[in-house]
């Protein structure tokens, strides 16, 4: 049986704040119980992760961005169709619709963007990032607790966004 919280960190560690998204699901490792939340690093999101989602009951997808707000940005996703070509590199949004179609349904899903300045490659976290992957971690503290407990108790999400 799956976890019902399933998160997701997107990023290139060889690309300086692209990392935020697995530095700081590395920091939620030991915070975690795997039967409540499930982590997954990766490179990009891809077709294939459509399927990692079945069965949850909450996937958050935490990622980097340039234009973010600072220091981060947390906002619900819904299915819809990229513009793309391709099958590999999809949006959160993208993921979850080719799960929809697969399924029928889409879980509650939601993205955390954390604000980045530096994404050159060879380049190491920036110190505006280190800073932002620390609120970002209390944040999503706080949401986790909140939500693993009223998962037990309610079976509700008590998500803001």
């Amino acid at each position: 049986m799956n976890a019902p919280f399933l998160i997701f960190g997107i990023g290139n560690e060889s690309r300086g704040d692209d990392a935020l998204g697995p530095l700081l699901l590395r920091r939620l490792a030991d915070e975690v119980d795997s039967k409540d939340v499930e982590l997954i690093e990766t490179c990009q999101l891809q077709i294939e992760h459509a399927l990692d989602i079945a069965g949850r009951t909450w996937v958050l997808f935490v990622d980097a961005g340039k234009d973010t707000p600072d220091p981060h940005q947390f906002y619900r996703a819904r299915p819809a169709t990229d513009r793309t070509p391709f099958s590999h590199a999809l949006s959160p949004e993208a993921v979850l619709c080719v799960h929809e179609k697969i399924t029928g349904a889409a879980p509650a899903a939601h993205v955390l963007c954390i604000r980045g300045e530096d994404f050159e490659l060879g380049h190491p976290l920036s110190e505006k990032a280190a800073s932002r992957l620390e609120s970002a971690f209390h944040f999503l503290q706080g949401i986790l607790s909140l939500n693993i407990e009223a998962a037990g108790e309610l079976g509700k999400l008590r998500i803001p966004g």
